[in-house]
């Protein structure tokens, strides 16, 4: 079968070099939502332990009782709550959704700041509060998000000038919780991280891309390499063609290998025809739902170990392509 390597000395020199930027590991809140982009939620979950992460971000609960008792803070981005624990807090998404949170619950606000997505607008947050004081919510802390981190634009800073003013209101009404906003991208545009956490996602597992200027994040590795076994192989005539729709035709006569990793395992059929892996050998023809065919002959086959370069032949970006990738494929930490 195919399978996964998670490299734990990459994983780890991604968190070095975040925690420089941080200061304190103890501000990092790994995002391990959509079983970790893809890597495996419990298999980083015990490399980031090990590490001494204490702060997680995942997106339902489900995923929260997987690592309850791996980490001391657990944020919710888009659950109710059924089983709380002690580590546990859930996130209004929308105002209107404050009144279906159990009393008591402990909970985050999020702020739209102008993703103009999820998040309770940054005008409306006096009542906001004041509705988490009526339904006896416990407010444990405010965050945003932002849109366009990754990109030379403005809009990251007027976005931080809005943060600061909810700061403001959220302050003025006696409250004393986590304020944060900054994800991966954002993380290495300041000079002097201030807030109580980030969220890091794309940057620790290594795929993060952003603008030259922004070199403090240069270094990070990615940590996932996919691996496909042999399933066949076979001389092919010059002339002939292979897979659905006859899409590629052979120029030499030469040995194709099929590989036991297609789109139903995650790797996107858009890869098909032309794609090259890292150590050079060319996807001829479609791939298929379980399979895919490289002129090559190798018992085992580096399918790819950086999603960025994936994304690129697919048109679309390493997030895709990592959280495509099955959570049956086994995943070896090397």
């Amino acid at each position: 079968m195919a399978y996964i390597t998670l490299n734990k000395n990459n994983f780890f020199n991604n968190l070095d070099i975040i925690t420089q930027q941080t200061k304190s590991k103890d501000k990092i809140a790994l995002v391990l939502k959509d079983n970790a982009y893809g890597h495996g939620i419990l298999e980083i979950s015990a490399m980031a332990k090990e590490y001494g992460i204490k702060r997680v971000v995942v997106r339902c609960e489900v995923e929260a009782c997987m690592v309850e008792d791996m980490f001391e803070y657990i944020l919710v981005l888009n659950d109710y709550p059924s089983k709380p624990t002690k580590n546990t807090r859930y996130t209004i998404n929308d105002i209107n959704s404050i009144k279906n949170f159990p009393k008591g619950t402990k909970v985050e606000l999020k702020v739209d700041t102008g993703m103009q997505r999820n998040g309770v607008h940054f005008l409306h947050i006096e009542k906001a509060l004041n509705l988490i004081k009526k339904y006896g919510l416990v407010l444990d802390g405010v965050f945003s998000h932002h849109r366009c981190a990754d990109e030379l634009s403005s809009e990251w800073f007027w976005q931080n000038e809005n943060f600061k003013n909810v700061k403001k209101v959220v302050k003025s009404f006696g409250y004393d919780v986590k304020f944060h906003s900054t994800n991966s991208a954002s993380l290495f545009r300041y000079e002097n991280f201030s807030e109580d956490m980030a969220r890091v996602g794309i940057a620790v597992y290594g795929c993060m891309e952003l603008p030259s200027v922004f070199n403090k994040a240069d270094g990070l590795k990615p940590v996932l390499s996919l691996y496909g076994k042999r399933v066949s192989f076979r001389n092919v005539e010059k002339g002939s063609h292979i897979g659905y729709g006859s899409t590629y035709r052979f120029e030499r006569d030469c040995v194709v290998s099929n590989y036991d990793v297609g789109y139903g395992d995650g790797f996107l059929r858009a890869c098909s025809n032309g794609y090259i892996t890292p150590t050079n050998k060319e996807l001829v023809g479609r791939i298929s739902m379980d399979n895919s065919s490289f002129l090559a002959d190798e018992e085992e086959l580096l399918i790819f170990n950086d999603a960025r370069e994936v994304a690129k032949k697919a048109n679309t970006i390493s997030y895709e392509i990592l959280t495509s990738l099955k959570h049956y494929i086994k995943r070896v930490v090397v």
